[in-house]
């Protein structure tokens, strides 16, 4: 989401198998007859309307059959495909100490992308003092990990370009590859694309995950107008995206890429993060001018629920435990309506929400005030990082014992001066066989 003063800065489980594959065929008939269904409504009432738009696929758009593939993730290919709702958990290869060997020995660090600065601090995760701090492009949104683990991407979104960083060293890895309009990255669940969020182009760059050689174009048109974040379907087949300054969620068919269809949450909303619960059932997303998170029927496509959090809601993270979601909200109060929806205000806190119950059961003040907005837990769960986006810090939360397993005994630990306008942080090492971008989904 874009500062105040920044207009352009944020530019510039298991399902059964008859119901994953009846879903897909679905798909693929409404796809084929060029129905996309648009759902519109007002904040909290959505209703179903029809509309013959149809995506807008670019002409360069090759046969993702063709396209090669990254190296398996490790479990093998079933590791991506199962799902369902009986036992499964979408987080069950990222819980505390699960380590991929490739990360094992990566030094325990924090990388905070300084917007305004166009650098990224580097902390040392124990000492929670900055190590290090170098220029990388121009206005670094978020630092996001690749597919396999290997590299740390810069996104600097105003300077064209992503910046590699070697998470074995904690240092740059060469220089920046040329790439357009990237304010967020992700992979899909197979490891053979990248996912530029190309948000001022109004693109999903399907790109190759290493070389980032561009391989198809996905027009969203200005119907996800602010194109910004993402999660994954349990089974891989399906993306789900946060349109910020449409006020609406795109849904993408990852196996064709194309664009399913468009979900309307209302006139004056403004999705930010979005999040699957561990069960694959439930989506959330943060709406910062509805102060609070959307609940979302994936597969459906629908509206089912709402809970209130705070001023300002931004970004989702699950507990290492998957009991719990961080709700971060930035703590401002809307200015106006126009785009990009400026705030002002640093009543920031982090709410905690039960992923068994869709209940808010903690708050955490932060005294004084802030404005938390991105980040992450660290590799047991028993600290959150998340950036002062308007308070040029990063602020560390004890959450409540290993995993995160009593919400009631969270607080804030300490605050961390770093440079102007942090914003997508990413804690690593993480735990997980691989990543799905943004600032650590990991799988």
């Amino acid at each position: 989401m874009p500062a105040k003063d920044s207009p352009h800065s944020h530019r510039s489980a298991r399902q059964p198998r008859q119901r994953v594959l009846g879903a897909a065929i679905i798909a693929v008939l409404l796809i084929a007859a060029g129905v996309i269904y648009v759902v519109t409504g007002n904040d909290h009432e959505p209703s179903a309307v029809a509309s013959s738009t149809s995506a807008h696929p670019h002409d360069h758009h090759g046969d993702p059959a063709g396209t090669p593939a990254a190296s398996a993730p490790a479990g093998g290919a079933a590791a991506v495909t199962a799902g369902g709702a009986g036992g499964v958990d979408v987080y069950a290869h990222a819980r505390a100490g699960m380590f991929s060997p490739v990360v094992r020995n990566d030094p325990a660090y924090v990388y905070v992308p300084n917007l305004a600065d166009g650098t990224v601090s580097v902390i040392d995760q124990k000492t929670m003092k900055i190590i290090d701090t170098f220029a990388t492009g121009r206005q670094p949104q978020h630092v996001v990990p690749s597919w396999d683990l290997r590299t740390l991407w810069v996104n600097n979104n105003a300077g064209n370009s992503l910046s590699p960083i070697d998470p074995s060293t904690g240092r740059l890895a060469g220089p920046a590859v040329p790439v357009a309009d990237p304010y967020n990255l992700y992979f899909t669940p197979d490891g053979r694309y990248a996912m530029v969020i190309a948000e001022a182009n109004h693109d999903i760059d399907f790109r190759d995950p290493r070389t980032m050689e561009l391989r198809h174009s996905l027009d969203v048109g200005t119907e996800c107008a602010g194109v910004n974040h993402v999660d994954f379907a349990p089974d891989g087949s399906y993306a789900i995206a946060t349109c910020e300054f449409a006020g609406r969620l795109v849904k993408v068919d990852l196996v064709h890429q194309t664009v399913v269809g468009y979900l309307d949450l209302g006139r004056q909303a403004a999705p930010q993060d979005i999040k699957i619960d561990p069960a694959g059932r439930v989506w959330y997303v943060a709406d910062m001018n509805s102060d609070g998170v959307h609940l979302l029927n994936g597969d459906t496509f629908t509206r089912i629920g709402f809970v209130h959090t705070g001023p300002e809601t931004h970004g989702l993270y699950p507990s290492r435990d998957g009991r719990f979601l961080y709700v971060a909200n930035r703590g401002g109060q809307m200015e106006s309506m126009s785009v990009p929806f400026p705030h002002a205000g640093q009543n920031g806190s982090v709410s905690v929400i039960s992923f068994a119950t869709r209940a808010v059961v903690a708050n955490w003040p932060i005294p004084g005030g802030g404005t938390p907005d991105m980040g992450n837990v660290n590799a047991d769960g028993t600290r959150l990082w998340l950036s002062g986006r308007r308070s040029n810090e990063v602020y560390v939360f004890d959450t409540g014992g290993t995993g995160g397993s009593d919400p009631s005994a969270g607080r804030l630990l300490t605050r961390i001066p770093v440079g102007h306008e942090p914003h997508g942080l990413t804690v690593w090492p993480q735990p997980g066989r691989y990543s799905l971008g943004h600032t650590g989904i990991m799988r």
